[in-house]
């Protein structure tokens, strides 16, 4: 494990032993969203803004149900907000509500640079964004 992670895995700690606001519960069920790779993909491309489920299952070369699947499990999470505008429904984060959420999702956002299935989702949804997709354009919206 690289000392960034290292580092990072002990501020987690940290932050966690003073976690307020937080039940253990919570904090499991965070840990619990973080714990899969779909999760941690769409988590980290909706570091970038809100998106439409179609973007998502383009960037994730995934079914509806899946991603929607996922979408759910975060939601529950009390990670992401939906809203839907006719036929679309988007996706974004939602604003960390205690420390723990915060320190997560700026792991996230920092921590795995290196990851490069992270990269490739990146470079498919700046080139779907580029070319266009299902949902009207953000000025349309």
């Amino acid at each position: 494990m690289s000392p960034r992670i290292l580092a990072s895995n002990h501020s987690m700690l940290l932050i966690l032993s003073r976690a307020k606001g937080a039940t253990m519960k919570e904090v499991a069920r965070f840990f619990k969203a973080f714990s899969d790779e779909t999760r941690l993909r769409i988590l980290h491309l909706l570091l970038k803004g809100e998106l439409c489920i179609c973007e998502l299952m383009e960037v994730l070369q995934l079914p509806q149900s899946n991603v929607s699947r996922h979408m759910a499990y975060l939601k529950n999470a009390g990670l992401v907000d939906d809203r839907r505008e006719g036929v679309w429904v988007y996706y974004s984060l939602t604003e960390p509500k205690n420390k723990v959420h915060a320190c997560q999702l700026q792991c996230l956002s920092g921590c795995f640079d290196d990851y490069q299935r992270l990269k490739q989702d990146e470079t498919r949804l700046d080139e779907l964004k580029l070319k266009g997709s299902c949902a009207p354009p953000r000025s349309q919206r």
